[in-house]
């Protein structure tokens, strides 16, 4: 008998052995913070009048069942607020629970659910301070989910779908929308009424088709890992602002914002950053001051700037914004303050990232 449930167990025991292994799936954590995507109309024909931030994550996440097939999906409720209204604090206790996931063996990517308005400066502000190779994807959608040809179902299952990609991790944070992979660095938001709203002036990195990533380029610019940046030693953030140019700009914008109490001014410029003649001895005054000064361009498509072309920025101790648009320029002038004052060594964070 002994001997007949021995030769038992060693049958049970190859058969198991045959068995097919079956990997667990990647842990995904979807932070939810408001927006279009958890927006909603008065009927399915409004597409662009509706309500932002109503919607919970719970029931996002209900209403995309083939996320199960994909990773393990939990989310949490960080905020409900529309875009517009993010603050630095939202900012910084978003990328806090970035960073204390990101740590977590349990978790293998990370999706942040956001209002486009301000998608791109929150993207960009994670790919600065947050230390991790983990996937973190922030999406958003153009329609609410109320509406005939809402995109938000397949941008958030796309998102979830690259968080749990092992060919995502180290490319730093992306933006999944209208099936593009850009990198949360470059990606802008070019028009309001479009599913392509989000480009990026030098190409995405990839594409996402049926759950399945396509990489064309990698990221240039120092994030994440590679950051000297870090969340948890960033508790308040330098106020920066930003003043339009224009024709016919004078400089009382900037003196305004100065007597607030802005530590630096992107001087959101024409061209190649252009000032005005009128306002270049205001700018140079506040300099004095000890504000910093930042030419950068709202050229929508790529500003460009040079230095020390269209103004002599060694003599006037200014600094240029390279090729990041004013809001970006206002995330990394904020988050770079918070380790220097030197205006060559700003600049050099400028040129790096």
């Amino acid at each position: 008998m002994n001997r007949f449930i021995s030769r038992c167990l060693l049958v049970a025991a190859g058969f198991l052995a045959a068995l097919p292994a079956f990997a667990a799936k990647p842990n995904v954590v979807i932070l939810a913070t408001g927006g279009t995507i958890a927006g909603a109309g008065a009927d399915v024909a409004k597409s662009a009048t509706y309500q932002a931030a109503k919607v919970p994550v719970d029931k996002l996440i209900a209403g995309i069942p083939t996320l199960a097939d994909v990773a393990q999906v939990r989310g949490e409720q960080v905020f409900q607020i529309a875009s517009e209204s993010f603050t630095n604090e939202h900012l910084l206790k978003l990328a806090k629970r970035v960073a204390a996931l990101a740590k977590q063996a349990d978790v293998d990517g990370i999706v942040i659910t956001h209002g486009t308005d301000t998608l791109e400066e929150t993207a960009y502000f994670l790919n600065l301070v947050v230390h991790t190779a983990k996937p973190i994807v922030v999406v958003g959608s153009m329609r609410p989910g109320t509406a005939m040809s809402a995109d938000g179902m397949l941008n958030l299952a796309n998102a979830v779908s690259v968080a749990a990609s092992a060919d995502a991790r180290g490319k730093g944070v992306l933006v999944t929308m209208n099936d593009e992979l850009n990198s949360g660095r470059d990606v802008s938001k070019m028009v309001n009424i479009k599913t392509e709203a989000f480009k990026s002036p030098w190409g995405p990195l990839g594409m996402v088709v049926e759950g399945k990533n396509y990489w064309f380029r990698l990221p240039a610019k120092r994030h994440t890992v590679d950051s000297e940046f870090d969340i948890e030693k960033i508790d308040t953030l330098p106020a920066v602002e930003i003043a339009y140019g224009h024709g016919n700009v004078g400089d009382t914008a900037y003196r305004a914002l100065a007597a607030k109490g802005a530590k630096a001014i992107i001087h959101a410029g024409t061209g190649n950053g252009s000032v005005a003649a009128n306002v270049v001895p205001a700018l140079r005054d506040l300099r004095g001051q000890g504000v910093q000064i930042i030419r950068s361009s709202h050229v929508n498509a790529g500003g460009f700037v040079l230095r020390n072309a269209e103004q002599p920025d060694d003599k006037y101790d200014w600094l240029v914004a390279h090729d990041l648009n004013p809001q970006k320029a206002r995330i990394l002038a904020a988050v770079a303050m918070t380790k220097t004052q030197d205006s060559k060594e700003l600049q050099r964070i400028f040129w790096e990232y």
